[in-house]
């Protein structure tokens, strides 16, 4: 009876854990296409790129996520925003999937 506890208990902090690690990256690909959009020789677009290849090579499963690119101001400075938006699949407690935006941002150049 203890151990089942134990895999239970175990089996939602690997699932804890995964969505964590998946946000991290996400947040990390969205901080490196906002400041590679916003180098002077560069566009938004190219960050949204950029963000694609971080993700698709750290995140297994998350290169379809939806990303997208945009030149705003906060407080009179133009900044890079590079929005990616994805889904985790309901693996153990999580019913259905587990819908996840983050943003990254960038003074430009």
């Amino acid at each position: 009876m203890v151990m089942a506890l134990v895999v239970l208990l175990f089996a939602a902090l690997l699932q804890a854990g995964i969505v964590i690690h998946t946000r991290n990256v996400m947040i990390d690909a969205a901080s490196a296409g906002a400041r590679y959009g916003a180098l002077a020789d560069r566009h938004p677009g190219d960050g949204v790129e950029r963000a694609r290849e971080v993700l698709a090579a750290s995140a297994p499963g998350q290169s379809g996520a939806a990303i997208t690119a945009e030149t705003t101001s906060q407080g009179g400075v133009p900044i890079v925003r590079v929005t990616v938006s994805s889904s985790l699949p309901g693996v153990g407690f999580l019913p259905g999937p587990v819908p996840l935006t983050v943003s990254g941002h960038a003074y430009r150049h």
